[in-house]
C-alpha cells in the first residue's frame, strides 16, 4: 500500500447521491443498470452500474449511495456516466453498494 497526503483525498469530490431510477441497460456486454442519482445542488446525475447480481431495479429507487463526483463523464455502453456510485467486491467479485446506515441530505460531502 503507498499513502497519499491529505490533499489529495481532499481532491476527490465524494458525495452522498439518492437513487431515483434504474433501469436495465440493454447496450451494456455485461448485465450493468443505468441509474439517475439526485446529488442535491449539483443536480440529478447519470451513472451506468454493473450491480445487477445483488440489486433489482425496483428496491435501488430511495437507496442512499456513495459517488464520485468528479471524474470527467465517460461514455459506457451508450450512457453518458456522470458519476461513480462506489462499492466493493464481495468473495464472488460481484459489486456490493457503499451506503449509509442513517439518511443524510444530497450532495453531503464525505469528511
Amino acid at each position: 500500500m503507498s499513502y497519499i497526503e491529505w490533499e489529495d483525498f481532499q481532491r476527490v469530490e465524494l458525495r452522498v447521491g439518492t437513487i431515483i431510477s434504474a433501469i436495465p441497460n440493454i447496450k451494456a456486454n455485461k448485465p450493468a443498470y443505468v441509474l439517475q442519482v439526485d446529488l442535491g445542488e449539483l443536480g440529478i446525475k447519470t451513472s451506468s452500474a454493473q450491480i445487477t447480481v445483488h440489486y433489482r431495479c425496483d428496491e435501488l429507487p430511495g437507496k442512499q449511495v456513495l459517488c464520485v463526483c468528479n471524474f470527467a463523464p465517460k461514455r459506457i455502453a451508450g450512457v453518458r456516466s456522470e458519476i461513480l456510485v462506489t462499492g466493493v467486491y464481495d468473495s464472488d467479485n460481484h459489486v456490493v453498494l457503499a451506503g449509509f446506515d442513517k439518511p443524510l441530505p444530497n450532495g453531503a460531502r464525505l469528511a
